[in-house]
């Protein structure tokens, strides 16, 4: 994949991505929530329904039971998504919790999060399996960077010995510079989502 990419073009770049490879997936943020669903389309319903994989979706920015609720109302289905919810835990009462959801109780608990991931590939026998994380900017707000580099450092070269295909979101204006040069590093792709001009 290019530096830009449209979200079909990212969609084409998901399916050519071996297993085990990385890609970031950069947006700007004047134009984040048209890119953001445009991500959620192109992994969840293009991508991961086309091969069948298996998702661990990493929800930062918003709540799972809100990502169950909208890819619900574009018929997109999660039987075979796990989210790692790491925003909710002191928000949703046990009785309300879903059954493919597990709660981390703050996203500064980056070793859980990183053995929840790890736990839920390894439980799992689907040949695909894809782990999106949503996102890099919102960890960075309760994460020290450094601290935050080294952590997706091990998380991505461990999903990359998992087989994993690991998709990263990050906002650009929301990024460090020394942390963007890490995601570079680290990532296969690097790309920058345009947003598709409607027709």
């Amino acid at each position: 994949m290019g530096e830009e990419a449209t979200s079909a073009q990212l969609t084409e770049g998901l399916r050519s991505m071996p297993s085990g490879s990385a890609v970031l997936v950069r947006m700007h943020s004047a134009s984040y929530t048209d890119s953001y669903f445009a991500t959620l389309s192109s992994v969840l319903r293009e991508y991961v329904m086309e091969v069948r994989g298996y998702t661990v979706y990493v929800s930062v920015t918003n709540p799972a039971s809100l990502l169950i609720d909208i890819l619900g109302s574009v018929d997109i289905p999660t039987s075979n998504v796990s989210f790692v919810d790491v925003t909710s835990y002191m928000m949703v009462g046990k009785g309300n919790r879903s059954s493919n959801t597990t709660y981390v109780e703050s996203p500064t608990m980056l070793e859980t999060i990183m053995l929840r991931v790890e736990y839920l590939l390894r439980r799992n026998t689907s040949e695909k399996k894809i782990v999106v994380i949503d996102s890099v900017s919102s960890l960075a707000i309760h994460n020290n960077n450094r601290i935050l580099q080294e952590f997706l450092h091990i998380l991505v070269n461990k999903l990359k010995s998992l087989g994993a295909v690991t998709v990263i979101l990050t906002v650009i204006e929301e990024t460090a510079p020394e942390l963007s040069n890490v995601l570079s590093l680290i990532c296969d792709a690097n790309i920058t989502l345009q947003v598709e001009a409607p027709k």
